[in-house]
């Protein structure tokens, strides 16, 4: 009984996925704190969301682990960084999207008794472990990137460095 009780409370946030994504946008898109988010495409912005909501259940379940989450959230991060968005940004859009399926729980009255209270308190500690985790290697990925994208020029400097003088000089005549 209390896994059908979770189920119901999953099924219940994928089948407002549309509308949950809808909310999410609306609020990303007026908040001061997530800037780059409103100018970028909406049909992009939803379609990632609302791949969020549409699979919860599969993000959630208890056999889906930290390497799951790493491999795809450590990718998130490493292109948001690559598509100019800040880190404060990007865990501030991964926390609105959390912040919506509770908000959905909560107005869709489903906490009528304590057994069905206790099972989506335990929805939603599973839905933060989820986020917790998202926001981690979301973040390591972002991290990442943007050391790599810091050493980037120091290696061309270095290499640029490590060319004969005359070579350098060269060069310098050439681009001027």
């Amino acid at each position: 009984m209390p896994d059908l009780i979770c189920q119901q409370l999953v099924d219940l946030i994928e089948r407002h996925a549309d509308g949950l994504t809808q909310d999410w946008l609306a609020d990303v898109k007026r908040r001061p704190e997530t800037p780059t988010y409103h100018d970028y495409p909406e049909d992009k912005l939803y379609e990632r969301v609302h791949d969020v909501y549409q699979n919860l259940g599969k993000w959630i379940r208890r056999h889906t682990n930290a390497s799951d989450v790493a491999r795809v959230y450590t990718a998130l991060g490493r292109q948001r960084h690559s598509e100019g968005f800040a880190l404060s940004e990007v865990l501030e859009a991964l926390i609105l999207t959390r912040r919506h399926l509770w908000l959905l729980v909560l107005r869709e009255g489903f906490l009528d008794t304590a057994l069905v209270l206790q099972q989506a308190l335990d929805l939603n500690a599973r839905a933060v472990l989820f986020f917790d985790r998202a926001m981690y290697f979301t973040t390591l990925g972002y991290e990442q990137a943007q050391a790599e994208t810091a050493r980037k020029p120091t290696a061309a400097l270095a290499a640029e460095l490590a060319r004969p003088r005359r070579l350098r000089r060269k060069r310098q005549v050439a681009e001027e």
